[in-house]
């Protein structure tokens, strides 16, 4: 074998130590952001069937469940409101005393430094399912934007530190900003869901927040899985529209898309590890199928390695104990 010429590229990789030394891609717990449900009432801790390990949670209890996130060195959490009450318009999603809003209020005054996003949508709260008011059984574009901003301005004035909207309605960001601006918000962020597509993958979610479509789909709003030049359409436009975030929804069947935005745009890039791609995991791991541990960490890297800066996982907790482990090894 003397006569061949090749590369020794497993020099590199000789031990656990060798092998951190070289590592292009790092995965933090300051990376993570925790989502949760909120829902009306006392001593609720539902469990969501297709979500094995995530509740619904009432106000009661979200304290408890918040300060293990925190104590586990998470710095960032979502908002997701499940109201009892829901009409055509959605008003209990810009309501000041809604679920949300009260959820945030309550966060901030226990955790003052956690930083808390606030999802801003009217799904979860409209009797119909859809994310915006309904004419003929059309979703009304620009009329949904007052009420998406009033939205905005009641989840801020609760305190919230991100506004986070995933609505995909065209202008719903400059709506949202002008909206913030005028009553006084301007150093309040936009973490826009800028690339959303119309997926397969968000079932489990829609069981989470109650908020299934009464009718038709989201196809004539959310993106067609097959574009991928739209996304940077839609991306810039948001940034046009004051966007400080971008998010790529779902993250593990689109990472090409988080590198495209990633090597396009300036500001930060959020993958959205949804609640399909959470499902899987979960189900094969109960049947011995794959090493949950190993598989979430792999994959969480991934989207690092794809360009996500941050990253929206049902996995936050357990994510974080494997990385005081040092299991991203």
């Amino acid at each position: 074998m003397q006569h061949l010429q090749f590369q020794r590229h497993r020099r590199l990789r000789q031990s656990a130590n060798m092998r951190a030394l070289v590592r292009e891609t790092h995965l933090h717990k300051e990376d993570l952001i925790y989502p949760f449900f909120v829902v009306e009432g006392e001593n609720k801790r539902n469990p969501i069937a297709s979500m094995p390990g995530v509740y619904q949670l009432s106000l009661d209890l979200l304290n408890t469940d918040i300060k293990e996130a925190v104590d586990l060195g998470i710095k960032s959490v979502i908002v997701f409101g499940v109201p009892h009450d829901k009409d055509e318009e959605g008003s209990s999603a810009y309501c000041d005393h809604g679920i949300v809003q009260r959820a945030i209020a309550q966060l901030k005054e226990e955790f003052p430094e956690l930083v808390v996003i606030a999802d801003t949508c009217l799904c979860q709260f409209t009797s119909h399912g859809h994310c915006g008011v309904i004419e003929e059984g059309n979703v009304l574009n620009d009329e949904t934007l007052a009420l998406l901003a009033k939205t905005a301005v009641s989840q801020a004035k609760a305190g919230a530190d991100i506004i986070a909207p995933s609505n995909m309605m065209d202008g719903f960001v400059a709506a949202i900003r002008h909206g913030l601006d005028e009553a006084g918000y301007e150093h309040i962020p936009i973490m826009s869901y800028a690339v959303k597509y119309a997926s397969a993958f968000y079932g489990p979610f829609r069981d989470a927040a109650h908020s299934s479509p009464k009718f038709g789909d989201r196809k004539t709003y959310q993106m067609d899985p097959a574009n991928r030049l739209e996304a940077m359409r839609e991306a810039e436009s948001d940034i046009m529209e004051g966007a400080d975030f971008l998010m790529v929804k779902p993250a593990l069947s689109y990472l090409d898309i988080i590198r495209d935005v990633k090597n396009n745009f300036s500001v930060p890039v959020v993958a959205y590890n949804v609640s399909g791609e959470y499902a899987m995991v979960k189900a094969a791991a109960a049947n011995g199928w794959i090493n949950e541990k190993e598989t979430v960490l792999e994959k969480l890297l991934s989207m690092k390695r794809a360009g996500a800066d941050l990253i929206l996982t049902y996995h936050a907790k357990d994510a974080a104990r494997w990385l005081d482990e040092g299991s991203n090894r």
